[in-house]
């Protein structure tokens, strides 16, 4: 195959975007097709070119559902597993797994959504290491049917909001709170609402939940109708507004346990590569 057929081909791949390296082409694109289909050859093409790849059997999926992961390493390496990262929308950690690549770069792993994890609907971002930063791919998936928490704690008072175990005093007119959430990357509370008229909520958070100094976004845009006193925080929000997000210097973990796991993770990810590098460098005799 010439380089004018390749760059034919590859092209159009690309003019089918929506299935390139999804669930959909990589399963049902083409069911019928031969091996010598232009649509085959090309998705081989790009799965030899790109450094990693990654799709799943379906796009969305139940909460007692099993989410099969295929994937593709372009050139392996001996002994360098694929590290495989699942996060929600909200980028909560879901789980974090290794796992092995034959020596054709295919990995695979069967991820199962039931669990207290993965109880929420909505967006789940897989996404797959291998060796650096640089090289990942990620694929997204959709949960549904599943059990919307709720946001007032059985332990804690009807003024309170359950913040991964912590009561939080609060108060809100002209809406409810739907769901609590805590993004730890970027230290906040996420707060899901339901707004049926313009109204105001106050929170009052002890330093050791979230500490300020604070910032607003609602419906992830910058907000300054709000009041800090403290570590006090009143917010006036709109009439169908959704969502509330308040940024401070210090918020409480969500998954200190898992957050130590990943980085026992690229630990190790990070001395297999050196390792190997230097055995690639060691003279031979």
């Amino acid at each position: 195959m010439n380089n004018r057929t390749t760059f034919a081909l590859l092209a159009f791949l690309t003019a089918v975007s929506t299935l390139t390296m999804s669930s959909a082409y990589a399963q049902l694109a083409c069911p019928d097709c031969g091996l010598d289909d232009p649509r085959i050859i090309a998705k081989q093409l790009l799965l030899d070119d790109i450094p990693i790849s990654i799709w799943t059997d379906k796009s969305t999926y139940d909460h007692n559902d099993t989410i099969i992961v295929e994937g593709r390493v372009a050139n392996v390496v001996s002994g360098v597993p694929v590290t495989l990262t699942v996060t929600s929308s909200l980028h909560s950690i879901i789980t974090v797994d290794q796992i092995v690549v034959d020596n054709m770069g295919n990995f695979a792993t069967i991820l199962s959504t039931e669990g207290a994890l993965w109880k929420h609907d909505g967006r789940y971002i897989i996404k797959a290491n291998y060796g650096s930063a640089e090289k990942n791919s990620r694929v997204l998936v959709e949960l549904v049917n599943g059990v919307v928490s709720e946001s007032i704690s059985k332990t804690c008072g009807q003024s309170e909001l359950d913040v991964i175990g912590n009561c939080v005093p609060f108060s809100i007119s002209g809406g409810t709170v739907n769901r609590v959430n805590v993004n730890t990357n970027d230290n906040s509370i996420i707060l899901m609402i339901s707004a049926n008229v313009d109204g105001t909520i106050t929170l009052s958070p002890s330093k050791d939940v979230l500490e300020g100094p604070f910032m607003v976004l609602v419906d992830d845009e910058q907000w300054d109708d709000a009041e800090i006193n403290g570590n006090e925080i009143t917010v006036m929000f709109l009439a169908g507004a959704e969502k509330i997000e308040i940024f401070g210097t210090h918020v409480i973990p969500e998954f200190g346990a898992i957050a130590a796991l990943i980085l026992a993770v690229a630990i190790i990810s990070i001395i297999a590569v050196s390792a190997k590098s230097r055995l690639s460098i060691m003279p031979r005799y």
